[in-house]
C-alpha cells in the first residue's frame, strides 16, 4: 500500500500489516497514521520550521478558543487536511497562546486563513469561508 505524507509529500509504501505500529514517513519521519492527517497545531516556537520551511504551500488557521466562529470552520479545516494532505500543509494557530505570530501577520478578525508559499503570505481570508471558496484559493495557490 501506498500513503502520501501528510507533512513533505512523499510516497511512502507501508505493508499491509501495521496494526499497532507507528509508521513514519521515510523522508522527514513525519507519522503517517490517520491522526496525523489532521491539521498541525503550530506556535511562535515552531513557526519556522513548520510554517516557514515547508516543502509544500501552507493553509494557516488563526484561531482562539472563545470563538465561535472557529469552532464553526474547525472541521471544514480537518477535512481540507485530509483532503489536501501532500500537497498542501494544513496547520492551526492559537493566537491567544501565540501572539508574535499574530501580530508579524497582523491578524486583527479571527477565523483568518493564510495561504503561504516559501514562507512568504501569498492570499487572506477572513471571517467563515464555504469550503469550496478556501479550495478554490488553494487551487490558485497550487497553479
Amino acid at each position: 500500500m501506498t500513503v502520501r505524507c501528510p507533512s513533505c509529500g512523499t510516497l511512502n509504501r507501508v505493508p499491509d500489516a501495521t496494526a499497532g505500529r507507528q509508521v513514519r514517513c521515510g523522508k522527514c519521519k513525519h507519522p503517517l497514521d490517520q491522526a496525523a492527517r489532521g491539521p498541525v497545531g503550530v506556535s511562535d516556537a515552531t513557526f519556522a520550521a513548520d510554517i516557514e520551511q515547508s516543502p509544500l504551500p501552507v493553509l494557516l488557521d488563526l484561531w482562539a478558543e472563545w470563538c465561535g466562529p472557529c469552532h464553526m470552520l474547525a472541521p471544514t479545516i480537518g477535512q481540507l487536511a485530509s483532503e489536501l494532505a501532500g500537497r498542501v500543509r494544513v496547520a492551526k494557530l492559537n493566537i491567544d497562546e501565540n501572539p508574535s505570530t499574530a501580530a508579524r501577520y497582523g491578524v486583527q478578525s479571527i477565523p483568518t486563513l493564510l495561504l503561504l508559499k516559501n514562507g512568504r503570505e501569498v492570499d487572506r481570508l477572513i471571517g467563515v469561508q464555504p469550503k469550496a471558496e478556501i479550495l478554490r484559493r488553494v487551487q490558485r495557490l497550487l497553479e
